[in-house]
């Protein structure tokens, strides 16, 4: 029987998304012998969880209906108590209230991450969450987060003590994201690259925090202000409620023949090889995995200055910046970097070096087995040798 310490992650919904990308990086990275791992998903789970490589990683659904319902703190503290687990790591908001229940589960060990903030509350104002949050912070032994924005709003507006927070940035496969070669891969519709001077590329979900719409305006500027207006392309890659309004904006200013919104891909490695520029035009960011994946392929980045952002995009070293939903000043960045090869080429290149030096996924997962040691060890001096 293997006798190492489980450690239960607790989020929303396990699909595809940053977090949960970040989490099974993590999985896949800490040393299999060290740790067990079960992944509580307060609602359901996609088949998003065969990007996990361990076999013996538990996956449970508390199926939480929307709204206020309760019964889910009943069925998480059941499973608690079944699989006792050794240490917790909540993520984001709608996973805190699960700190209440792993108190009186007796879970001794007892962490939160902060991976970055929703729509409905982009800075991090709003009275009732911050409230929870604070109610919260009793009980969480230490927390984490994923940028220093991040961390410095836990200190100030929530009030977590320096000693008790670690911020650690996310971490990306450069083996797998890396620079294409001399050409361009061939893919998409039919004659879909043929006459592109210029690829524009984004991939996330298509919900209303990422805003893409603004990205999609933007676009028909770019190509009416273009020497060559049938050059341009764009490629979203990811699916959600504003695919269709997207798709519906390009269409409508006679540029289908431009665009490919394919939804959600396995191959974004490859699609990532085909753009010429990256764009994130998100209301609100914790640290962008999709950032970090564009970087290690060797591209520019053009994104908003919100949240962790400006902590990846250094402007005119490997990017540009731009205000949330200023659609006229994306586009002209647009225009700058489609008539600039050697600056794309020149940012691009400064880009992969960052994450060569800064954003490995052996530096991530050391930190986080950092964290996750020092809390067991706390709790429960003899899991600080149990192997």
């Amino acid at each position: 029987m293997n006798s190492s310490p489980l450690i239960a992650h607790v989020v929303y919904h396990f699909g595809t998304g940053g977090l949960e990308n970040g989490l099974v990086n993590l999985i896949n990275r800490l040393p299999r012998e060290r740790f067990r791992h079960a992944i509580i998903s307060l609602t359901d789970h996609t088949g998003f969880r065969a990007r996990i490589e361990r076999d013996d990683v538990a996956f449970f659904d508390l199926g939480k209906p929307p709204g206020h319902s309760l019964g889910w703190l009943w069925r998480l503290y059941r499973l608690l108590r079944e699989i006792k687990p050794d240490l917790i790591h909540t993520r984001n908001l709608n996973a805190v209230e699960a700190q209440f229940v792993a108190t009186l589960a007796g879970v001794p060990a007892r962490l939160h991450g902060e991976h970055g903030r929703d729509v409905f509350d982009l800075e991090g104002k709003n009275w009732k969450y911050n409230l929870l949050r604070r109610a919260a912070r009793p009980l969480v032994r230490h927390y984490t987060c994923v940028s220093r924005d991040l961390a410095k709003w836990l200190r100030d507006a929530i009030g977590v003590a320096p000693t008790r927070l670690t911020q650690i940035y996310n971490g990306v496969d450069s083996d797998k994201f890396h620079p294409r070669g001399a050409t361009r891969p061939e893919t998409g519709p039919e004659n879909f690259l043929r006459g592109a001077t210029c690829v524009v590329g984004s991939i996330g979900r298509m919900v209303a925090v990422k805003d893409y719409a603004t990205l999609a305006r933007a676009f028909i500027q770019f190509c009416r202000r273009a020497d060559d207006p049938a050059g341009p392309r764009l490629l979203i890659v990811g699916d959600g409620p504003a695919h269709a309004e997207c798709q519906a904006l390009l269409d409508q200013a006679g540029l289908s023949g431009q665009i490919w919104l394919p939804g959600n891909r396995d191959d974004t490695a490859e699609l990532l090889r085909v753009m010429d520029v990256f764009v994130l035009p998100s209301l609100g960011e914790g640290i962008s995995n999709t950032i970090l994946e564009a970087m290690s392929s060797g591209l520019p980045i053009i994104a908003t200055a919100v949240g962790g952002n400006p902590e990846l995009v250094a402007v005119g070293d490997n990017g540009a910046l731009f205000a949330p939903g200023d659609d006229g000043a994306l586009a002209r960045a647009l225009l700058d970097y489609a008539a600039d090869p050697e600056r794309r080429l020149r940012e691009g290149a400064a880009a992969r070096r960052r994450i060569e030096r800064d954003f490995s996924l052996a530096r991530m997962a050391a930190a986080y087995q950092a964290v996750y040691e020092a809390a067991l060890a706390t709790h429960n001096p003899q899991l600080a040798t149990r192997n």
